[in-house]
C-alpha cells in the first residue's frame, strides 16, 4: 500500500454511523436522567442536595470575573 492512498473504509466525508448512533443513545439516556433529577434531589439530605447544586451551577450560570480599572482609565458610575 502506497503511503497516502486510501484503500478501504468509509469514503471521505461520510459520517461514522456507529458514532452517530452512540451519541443518539447517550443523548436519550442523559435526557431521561435530567428528567428524574428533581425527584432524586428532593430525596437527598439538604447538605448533599446543596453540594450537588453547587457542582452543577457552573454549567448553567457563567462565572463572573472581577473587572479592574487601569490607572489611566476614568471611572464612571452608570
Amino acid at each position: 500500500m502506497a503511503k497516502g492512498n486510501k484503500t478501504g473504509g468509509r469514503v471521505a466525508g461520510t459520517p461514522n454511523r456507529l458514532t452517530s448512533e452512540l451519541r443518539s443513545v447517550l443523548k436519550d439516556m442523559l435526557f431521561n436522567e435530567l428528567q428524574s433529577l428533581p425527584d432524586r434531589l428532593d430525596k437527598l439530605p439538604d447538605k448533599d442536595r446543596i453540594e450537588i447544586i453547587l457542582k452543577l451551577m457552573p454549567f448553567v450560570c457563567p462565572k463572573v470575573e472581577p473587572v479592574s480599572s487601569g490607572g489611566d482609565e476614568p471611572f464612571k458610575w452608570g
